[in-house]
């Protein structure tokens, strides 16, 4: 049976707050709650896949201190994007 797309979104979200550690927590779960709910299947899935990485390499990979892998260098920096927006 496929998740709905509602419980997917929310399972996401719960995934992006509670990471590893506080710097991405944040991160995260602001971008989660911005952008998830507008994202199409292939979208979520790549962020699912995405959130299974390391939490050190993600912060790396946001903050610009190193490449992110080529099947995530949209997705971060959309997340980059989406930060750069919250702070206005």
């Amino acid at each position: 049976m496929a998740e709905a797309p509602e419980h997917r979104i929310k399972r996401l979200q719960m995934r992006s707050m509670r990471r590893g550690i506080k710097e991405m927590d944040l991160i995260l779960s602001a971008y989660a709650e911005a952008r998830l709910p507008q994202m199409d299947d292939a979208g979520l899935t790549l962020y699912d896949q995405m959130l299974n990485e390391n939490d050190h390499d993600l912060y790396l990979w946001v903050s610009g201190q190193a490449e992110a892998p080529a099947e995530y260098a949209a997705l971060i920096a959309d997340i980059r994007g989406q930060l750069a927006e919250a702070r206005g």
